[in-house]
């Protein structure tokens, strides 16, 4: 870290400059970030009304300057934008490493995919890239790749998340087996309809491209016979 770098925790009195470092540091960055959906005046706005209580947020001072913040959860890290004029002077390194020292078991964040300059800096400490979007559920409709650092026990950390993961796909499952039985009792006939299996194959497929559309057609055969045979 420089020197000059000095790390504080963020005050109320502290959100309108941050809104200034974080709407440089986007508009700095160029193609790596999508274009904005909201102007200048709203993020000012939203920042402002940051409840400091809910989040941690510090900053870093480097030369008497706001040079960079970091806003963070339990398990998220929403924010590390760093201003363009303190870039390559160790302020995101110190940013990140005190969010590893106070989250030592393990955190997520959220990365466009086209931010090549962020995703090298999260790889360069011990980050995994995990699951990617099409960008459908993001402000942005942009591409993006949920990365995980995964602490002091990657293990722990990452049996955790499948952990997460299994508790919705079993919620996704019994309601899949609900609406089976429900069409079950007013579908006409008992056959199956191989056409529409296959476009429900296809649709999944596309979601989870990495399991590829044999192995995603046998798993969607298997719930709906499963399904099927729970609803008689």
């Amino acid at each position: 870290m420089d020197a000059d770098v000095e790390l504080r925790r963020a005050s109320p009195a502290d959100l309108p400059a941050i809104a200034e470092v974080h709407l440089a540091a986007r508009a700095g960055a160029g193609a790596a970030f999508p274009p904005g959906v909201h102007g200048d005046d709203e993020v000012r706005a939203w920042v402002s009304g940051w409840d400091l209580a809910a989040y941690e947020v510090w900053l870093a001072e480097r030369r008497g300057e706001l040079a960079g913040y970091a806003r963070w959860t339990a398990t998220w890290l929403d924010d590390l934008y760093v201003h363009p004029r303190h870039q390559g002077h160790g302020v995101g390194a110190a940013l990140f490493d005190l969010v590893t020292s106070m989250r030592p078991g393990g955190f997520c964040l959220w990365v466009f995919e086209s931010n090549a300059p962020a995703r090298a800096f999260y790889g360069q400490r011990g980050c995994i890239e995990l699951e990617r979007t099409d960008g459908s559920a993001n402000e942005e409709r942009a591409p993006d790749i949920r990365v995980a650092w995964p602490g002091a026990e990657p293990l722990t950390f990452l049996r955790g998340l499948i952990d997460e993961t299994d508790l919705v796909l079993g919620d996704v499952l019994a309601r899949r087996t609900a609406l089976t039985r429900a069409v079950q009792a007013v579908k006409p006939t008992a056959q199956r309809d191989p056409g529409r299996e296959a476009e429900v194959a296809r649709r999944v497929a596309a979601v989870v491209p990495e399991l590829g559309p044999e192995r995603v057609a046998r798993i969607v055969d298997v719930i709906i016979s499963e399904s099927l045979d729970a609803a008689r």
